[in-house]
C-alpha cells in the first residue's frame, strides 16, 4: 500500500505558480495540499484547473496579498473560514475523516512593530481556536507557513539571525504553545537533530538556494492519531530549483 500523502506549499502567487503546482500534483498525487499566499480574490481562484486535475478545493482570498486554499481528492466539508481576523490566512475543513487546518501566520515585519504584535496575537488566537474547536484526540493535520523557525538547526545562521523576526524567542514561545496543545512536528519527529533541512530561501538574498541560506518555517503538524501512523515527512527542496519557483518548497508527509 502506497499510503496517503499530505502536503503544504506557500505558492507566493497561485497565478504564477499554477503550472508548477499542477505538475507537482500529477507527479506526487497527494491526498490533500494546503496552499498559502494565493494572492487572488475568490473570483480569480483557478478552481476549475484543480477540478480537471481531480481535486476539490476550498479557498479564501483577497486581492494581491495573503490567501489560503485546501485542495483535496475528497470533497471538503464542515468548512470554516471565519474567526481568525479579516486577513485571508486560515481555513479549517474535513477531508474525509481527517480535519485539516491551513494557516498562513503573519510575517511580523520588524520586532517591536505593530505587525509583530499582530503576529503574536494571531498565534495566540489560533491556539484559542484549537482549544475551542478541536480535540487532540481527533485526527487533525495543521499545516502551513508559520513564519517561525524553532531551533538553531532550522536556520542557516542561528547566531546572526538570533532575535530577528522569524527567529525571535517570543515567536518561538507562541509556536511551542501551539505544539504543546497536542501537535507533533512531523518532520522533526521523523528527522530529530538533523540540521540543514529548510523550506524557505529568501528571494532577496542573492543565490540563497544555491548557498543554502534557508529557513524551516513551513510545517506539517498532527495530533497523535495521525502522527503515530506517519511513515515519513520530508521537504521537496528540488521544487525550489524549478523554473519560476516560489521562495518556498513543498513539505510532504506520508501516512498509513
Amino acid at each position: 500500500m502506497d499510503g496517503r500523502k499530505w502536503a503544504t506549499y506557500n505558492a507566493n502567487s497561485i497565478r504564477a505558480r499554477l503550472p508548477l503546482i499542477l505538475d507537482w500534483l500529477k507527479k506526487e498525487r497527494p491526498w490533500c495540499l494546503l496552499i498559502q499566499e494565493t494572492k487572488v480574490q475568490d473570483k480569480d481562484f483557478p478552481a476549475s484547473a484543480f477540478d480537471e486535475a481531480g481535486y476539490k478545493s476550498v479557498f479564501r482570498g483577497q486581492k494581491s496579498y495573503n490567501g489560503v486554499a485546501v485542495i483535496s481528492m475528497e470533497p471538503l466539508t464542515d468548512v470554516i473560514i471565519e474567526g481568525m481576523g479579516d486577513e485571508a490566512r486560515f481555513i479549517c475543513a474535513m477531508a474525509g475523516d481527517v480535519k485539516v487546518v491551513n494557516v498562513y501566520v503573519p510575517q511580523g515585519l520588524e520586532v517591536g512593530s505593530e505587525r509583530f504584535s499582530y503576529k503574536l496575537k494571531w498565534m495566540g488566537d489560533f491556539l484559542s481556536f484549537l482549544k475551542k474547536n478541536c480535540d487532540p484526540g481527533e485526527a487533525i493535520i495543521v499545516g502551513g507557513d508559520f513564519n517561525v523557525a524553532l531551533e538553531p538547526m532550522d536556520v542557516y545562521d542561528p547566531e546572526g539571525l538570533k532575535g530577528q523576526v522569524g527567529f525571535h524567542p517570543d515567536e518561538q514561545a507562541a509556536m511551542r504553545a501551539i505544539l504543546d496543545w497536542g501537535l507533533a512536528d512531523l518532520l522533526r519527529m521523523k528527522h530529530p537533530g538533523e540540521g540543514g533541512i529548510y523550506t524557505f530561501w529568501d528571494y532577496r538574498a542573492p543565490n540563497a538556494f544555491k548557498r543554502r541560506m534557508g529557513w524551516r518555517i513551513d510545517y506539517l503538524l498532527a495530533t497523535r492519531p495521525i502522527s503515530q501512523r506517519t511513515r515519513d515527512c520530508s521537504v521537496d527542496s528540488g521544487s525550489r530549483n524549478l523554473p519560476k519557483p516560489s521562495d518556498h518548497a513543498f513539505v510532504m508527509a506520508v501516512t498509513d
